[in-house]
């Protein structure tokens, strides 16, 4: 399957600044196929080295500092030469040796003809810890489940080659608004893990589907309670399985007594930080006021938890996928909507969404782009009625508002509507 951050990778390769590359992203999102996929098909050759299979290899690294004397010892242990720049050498499950991590920079100071790139499980976890790894020194790219655009196009590659060409302003036909939204319910089913998009492609059995975010979930509680840091497994446990009923609540703003009775901030907040630093969570703050620049008004204490992956979060929530199918009302809809939008939004704009709620309103999700302020509405039918979102066009004047919905791409005033299966191509669309 094709994935975005290909191209992302195939930039980093000829870029004269280029520095080692660090992949982050949950468990099971397709860091080390990437990986992989890139070396095969960009270099002459690569390497792989797997620090959680070969636990001989830290000896490398506990040992030496010069990358000239690693490089000589990989190859020895590959059994074939090194090339710098031919050669992709990829270290996998990096975290189970920092001194691999932080010999990157050497890499960066005095061998920076090789080309190196590097991932791991929880990796993020590790580089949110000050000193962990060496900053500055290397390149960051984050890798997320497949959106939209990526599912269709390892789904169905005739219409995505259609959506692909879709431009800014065009009314979309009704023959294929009508298949573009039935893709996009079949991926609020599936999701975007690579694993279900694959057996999806394949099979196309739900039951399948179904097997595979049971056992993903698993995976992911299995990570929770073999976690040997300072944060407490079982509260990571406690908040991950939270989720879809925060999301549940009318505000959906994080409650921390809802993870438990009587809970406080002081109890779980690590267990967030935690999630978030994963790749399992994404928190959407508050902001007091929506103004540029969005992040000198994050409330800290009001959020917003959703799940990295819309499908895992169908699965957790337990919704039959003929509710989906059949476009009943069902009572989280909404939410799983929403996080939708936000797993189409991850990665498109640079700096990340927040959402605005007073005693008067609520707006779903506020973008920054440029020194504009967009308001977002998302609406998981056709309904047009949202009080709140007219009230705050007319009160704050924006440049433009944009309206998710199951209708099709219009525009009318200042709030255009884009087809819940567009929001991938937001950013182009503006």
């Amino acid at each position: 399957m094709n994935r975005t951050a290909m191209q992302e990778l195939i930039r980093w390769k000829s870029d004269a600044d280029r520095k080692p590359m660090v992949l982050k992203g949950a468990r099971q999102v397709g860091k080390t196929w990437l990986m992989k996929e890139f070396g095969q098909n960009y270099y002459d050759d690569f390497v792989y080295f797997n620090f959680d299979e070969d636990s001989e290899l830290k000896s490398v690294f506990m040992a030496n500092k010069n990358p000239r004397r690693i490089v000589e010892l990989l190859s020895l242990i590959a059994g074939r030469k090194i090339l710098p720049g031919r050669t992709l050498i990829i270290f996998d499950e990096i975290q189970e040796c920092p001194e691999a991590l932080n010999t990157l920079k050497y890499f960066r100071e005095k061998a920076n003809e090789y080309h190196v790139i590097a991932a791991g499980s929880l990796l993020g976890t590790l580089l949110a810890q000050p000193k962990s790894y060496p900053v500055g020194m290397v390149n960051l790219l984050h890798i997320y489940p497949l959106s939209f655009d990526e599912f269709l196009r390892a789904t169905d590659e005739t219409l995505y080659e259609y959506y692909h060409d879709i431009p800014k302003g065009r009314a979309v036909e009704e023959i294929f608004h009508t298949r573009l939204a039935e893709a996009c319910s079949h991926y609020f089913i599936i999701g975007g893990m690579p694993e279900c998009v694959a057996s999806w492609s394949k099979y196309k059995a739900p039951e399948k589907i179904t097997q595979i975010q049971q056992e993903l979930v698993e995976i992911y509680e299995n990570d929770f309670s073999k976690h040997n840091g300072k944060v407490n497994s079982g509260r990571i446990l406690m908040v991950f399985r939270s989720i879809p009923s925060q999301l549940a609540k009318p505000n959906e703003k994080f409650m921390y007594g809802a993870v438990r009775e009587g809970g406080r901030a002081r109890d779980f907040e690590e267990a967030i930080e935690w999630l978030v630093s994963a790749g399992i969570l994404n928190r959407v703050y508050n902001v007091s006021k929506p103004e540029h620049p969005l992040s000198a008004f994050d409330k800290l204490d009001s959020f917003k938890l959703f799940m990295f992956d819309t499908g895992l979060l169908k699965y957790m929530a337990g919704i039959d996928n003929s509710a989906i199918l059949l476009k009943s009302d069902y009572q989280f809809k909404g939410p799983l909507t929403e996080n939708y939008i936000l797993q189409q939004l991850q990665g498109q704009f640079p700096i990340a969404p927040r959402y605005y709620a007073d005693k008067n309103s609520e707006i779903d999700f506020i973008l920054q782009h440029g020194t504009e302020i967009i308001p977002i509405e998302v609406k998981s039918g056709e309904n047009k009625s949202a009080p709140s979102f007219k009230r705050y066009i007319a009160d704050k004047r924006p440049a433009c508002a944009i309206r998710y919905s199951k209708r099709g791409y219009t525009t009318d005033g200042l709030i255009t509507n884009i087809p819940l299966y567009l929001a991938g191509k937001t950013s182009s669309l503006l």
